[in-house]
C-alpha cells in the first residue's frame, strides 16, 4: 500500500466514523477528539486531514450532493419531459437509498442541515432544489405543480431518512418511494423494480 493509498483510507474510515458518532450524538455534540478515539488514532492524525468540525461534516455530505447535481445534469440532457422527470425520479430516489443514514441525519440535526444546505449551493453556483424543480415542474409552473414537486422532493428525503423505515430493505424503499412519486406526479407506474443507476456513477457516501 502506497503512502497515498493509505492516506485516502485513513480519510475514508475518518468519515465513515465521523458520520457514525454525528448519527449518536449530532454535529454538535461530536468532538474531534471523539472522532480519534473512535477511529483509534491521535488528534493530530485527524487534523492532518480537517482542520475543523465543518470541513468534516462538509466531506461526510459531499457525495451525495455531488450525485444528486450529477442525476439533475443527466435529466436535463434527456429530450423529452418525460423522460427528463423519470431519470431525474430514479436517479433522487437512488441518491436518498444510498445515503439513507445520512438523510436521518440531515433530518434531525440542525449542524448536518446547515451544512448540507450550504453544500447545495455549491456545484454549479446554482441552488440544487431549484434546479430539480426545474426539472420536475418545467418552467413557469402553476402553483399546484410547484407544490406537488416540493412535497414529492421533500416527502422522499423525510421518508428516506426515517428511523421507522430503516428496517425496510433498499430495494423495497426505492420501490416505494418511486411509486408514490410518480403518483404525486402523474407519471405511469414503472414496472419492475426501481431503476438503479450504474455504481461507478455514483459513488457510494462512507458509513452507507
Amino acid at each position: 500500500m502506497t503512502a497515498g493509498t493509505a492516506a485516502n483510507d485513513t480519510r475514508s474510515r475518518l468519515l465513515d466514523t465521523a458520520l457514525k458518532l454525528f448519527s449518536v450524538h449530532g454535529v454538535e455534540g461530536t468532538s474531534l477528539q471523539m472522532i480519534a478515539d473512535e477511529l483509534g488514532v491521535t488528534k493530530a492524525a485527524v487534523y492532518y486531514h480537517f482542520k475543523t468540525k465543518d470541513e468534516i461534516a462538509e466531506a461526510v455530505a459531499a457525495p451525495a450532493v455531488q450525485e444528486l447535481d450529477q442525476v439533475i445534469e443527466a435529466a436535463r440532457a434527456r429530450r423529452t419531459r418525460g423522460a427528463q422527470i423519470d431519470h431525474a425520479l430514479a436517479g433522487f430516489v437512488e441518491v436518498i437509498v444510498r445515503h439513507r443514514l445520512l438523510l436521518g441525519l440531515y433530518n434531525s440535526d440542525p449542524g448536518i442541515q446547515r451544512v448540507i444546505n450550504r453544500t447545495f449551493q455549491a456545484p454549479r453556483g446554482e441552488d440544487i432544489k431549484t434546479r430539480m424543480m426545474l426539472v420536475l415542474a418545467g418552467k413557469d409552473p402553476s402553483l399546484a405543480d410547484a407544490i406537488t414537486v416540493h412535497v414529492v422532493f421533500t416527502g422522499i428525503a423525510m421518508v428516506g431518512g426515517a428511523p421507522e423505515y430503516a428496517g425496510i430493505d433498499d430495494d423495497t424503499l426505492r420501490q416505494h418511494l418511486l411509486d408514490a412519486a410518480r403518483r404525486l406526479l402523474g407519471r405511469p407506474r414503472g414496472k419492475g423494480p426501481g431503476k438503479r443507476l450504474p455504481e461507478p456513477a455514483l459513488r457510494r457516501s462512507p458509513g452507507v
